[in-house]
């Protein structure tokens, strides 16, 4: 299920962030990554996801990632360890799979995330998952 088809997209407000490999969705709490059929994911395209999010996200946000995969691409995991060195906005991510494989793929990007990485079949769980990490509810219990 696509993040504007879902229930999410009127629970939450949000940007849409449009790109020609993919869209971003950006709350308060998380970021949804919808990316393009057959796109491959290096260090180029990481740039501008990154150089596009840095709009919204300011020192000291603690928000989560989630990459719902409901198309068919490829990700240089590398960019995980680099990322992690760099950035410490970041509180966990959350892989939607749809596939076998797209699972796989997931498993294999964990080994290179050093924060909190959960594997999804829907992107309902991975929504609720992060919505409920401490470091989101401590937020919102204090809003």
């Amino acid at each position: 299920m696509k993040f504007e088809d879902s229930k999410y997209s009127k629970r939450f407000a949000y940007k849409k962030e449009v790109f020609p490999f993919g869209t971003l969705y950006l709350t308060k709490y998380f970021i949804v990554s919808e990316l393009n059929e057959g796109v491959h994911v290096d260090y180029t395209i990481a740039g501008e996801i990154i150089s596009r999010c840095s709009k919204y996200v300011h020192k000291g946000d603690k928000i989560s990632y989630i990459a719902n995969r409901y198309n068919s691409y490829s990700f240089n995991p590398q960019i995980w360890v680099d990322f992690n060195n760099e950035y410490d906005f970041l509180i966990a991510t959350a892989i939607v799979s749809y596939s076998n494989f797209s699972h796989l793929n997931a498993s294999l990007e964990k080994q290179f995330f050093s924060k909190s990485l959960k594997r999804c079949k829907s992107l309902d769980e991975a929504i609720n998952w992060v919505i409920n990490l401490d470091e989101i509810t401590k937020v919102t219990n204090q809003s």
